[in-house]
């Protein structure tokens, strides 16, 4: 059940906490993204050397495999400082290697930064569902959308700027400075380490599994295998405990299936989105100008606005309303894959003191709205996943249904593929949007569930 917010705490607070959080969760996704990415190619790493990165980032996707570890030890707090000490420690002990052959030192480095990234992913989703109530899911998770893509920019297109201008050992350092200030920030104000919901405080101290977990722990480093044992038993009853409250929402098997399809059309088209840049002949300055920057800010926009819109009239309409302009965005690529449509100018743009026009193409128009539209059901599709979270097992749960998002969406990126082979770009793009549709077959029992999540919380809160 939700549990009420310290009464000191106002909204305005509680979204600067979750701005400052996030952003602090976008930083390690954009630095191996997209840093690492130019870093190692500078160095001369072959492409096959540089797709191991794509493999390290399989953290991001695993980390419900040692969810329980954050809802069943520590406080909230103390697993992001922690994660976030082990970052900087591998900030600062690749900026050692900066110059040097990429040796194994370097991807181990990379792999610690990546689980202790996907660690402070857990806790801070976790944290962010303790303290917020449901009305405020829509707004904090528009918030949380932009503050993580400005993270991820800062540590990934900025830092190589910096790099530029510094050099790559003391922009490194200067990332890991940026990491301390957050973790001094946590450390010092009361807002980041609140303490958990009594409930679920109550809840780890009565669970058995708790100190099965710990001793098994223990056990690791005197008798590995036996230690290994313990923890996995009990980490298979804690996980019993997770979907025996996952199942006391009515039809389980509906929202699982909601979840894997909400957004598959936009993972489906997702991939395929550079490629038909490149086949249409546009420059890449074009693409990381339109595509890239811009296509940020329209997300960032669209998310702001998502979660006005969400927090304004409910998660369920934003499913609906905002859903529609999701799946109905996909089109835009469709229309700018028909034949003769590439190239054409929709409009001119004459700039005053500037003597070169500049032409505005549809797959301009469709890149923007189809960035925009993302970010419009971004927000309420979080929303309506946090909310299914019981606060008692909210690292765990989360870190469940964020799986199934990243699962349905490596599924969907890989049939891009063969999608485009066989139909082409433009019948391709049409059947994105097709495939957007199933998931609103499913609102008639999704709809009643969010009415109950919301009216049970509305109860709450004028109590």
């Amino acid at each position: 059940m939700p549990a009420q917010p310290p009464a000191n705490l106002s909204r305005s607070l509680k979204f600067l906490v979750v701005g400052v959080l996030y952003f602090a969760e976008g930083m390690p996704f954009g630095f191996i993204i997209t840093a690492m990415n130019a870093y190692m190619a500078g160095q001369g790493v072959p492409p096959e050397q540089i797709g191991i990165l794509s493999l390290l980032g399989l953290a991001w996707s695993l980390k419900f495999f040692w969810s329980p570890l954050v809802d069943l030890t520590g406080s909230r707090a103390s697993w992001m400082v922690g994660a976030q000490v082990a970052m900087i420690l591998c900030f600062l002990g690749l900026s050692f290697l900066v110059g040097q052959p990429v040796t194994l030192w370097f991807w181990v480095l990379l792999g610690v930064l990546c689980v202790a990234s996907a660690t402070q992913d857990l806790a801070i989703d976790a944290y962010t569902i303790d303290f917020l109530e449901t009305s405020e899911l829509g707004m904090a998770n528009g918030i949380r959308s932009g503050a993580y893509r400005v993270g991820s920019l800062a540590a990934g297109s900025g830092l190589l700027i910096l790099s530029d201008w510094l050099g790559w050992r003391p922009a490194l350092v200067g990332i890991g400075v940026l990491l301390a200030a957050l973790v001094v920030t946590i450390l010092v104000f009361r807002p980041f380490r609140l303490p958990r919901p009594p409930e679920a405080l109550a809840a780890r101290s009565a669970s058995q599994e708790t100190g099965m977990l710990l001793n098994g722990l223990r056990q690791l480093f005197a008798a590995p295998l036996q230690g290994l044992a313990k923890w996995w038993d009990s980490a298979k009853g804690f996980i019993t405990q997770v979907f025996t409250g996952l199942a006391r929402h009515p039809h389980l098997g509906v929202i699982i299936v909601f979840v894997l399809i909400y957004k598959a059309g936009d993972a489906l088209m997702g991939i395929m989105v550079i490629p038909f840049w490149k086949a249409q002949q546009f420059t890449n300055t074009e693409i990381g100008v339109v595509s890239g920057i811009l296509g940020a800010v329209a997300t960032t926009l669209g998310a702001f606005l998502g979660g006005w819109f969400t927090s304004r009239f409910g998660i369920g309409r934003g499913l609906l309303v905002l859903g529609i302009f999701q799946a109905v965005s996909n089109l835009g690529y469709w229309v700018a894959a028909l034949p003769g449509l590439g190239r054409y100018a929709v409009v001119t743009l004459h700039l005053p003191f500037w003597d070169q026009s500049f032409a505005i193409y549809p797959i301009y128009l469709a890149s923007q709205g189809e960035s925009f539209s993302s970010g419009l059901g971004y927000a309420p599709f979080m929303a309506f996943l946090m909310s299914l979270c019981d606060k008692r097992f909210s690292a765990t749960q989360y870190a469940f249904f964020v799986f199934l998002v990243v699962l349905s969406g490596r599924v969907m990126g890989f049939l891009g593929g063969f999608g485009v082979k066989y139909l082409g770009y433009a019948d391709f793009f049409f059947m994105t949007f097709l495939v957007s549709l199933p998931a609103f077959a499913l609102l008639p029992w999704i709809l009643p569930l969010v009415r109950k999540i919301e009216g049970r919380e509305s109860v709450v809160s004028s109590q």
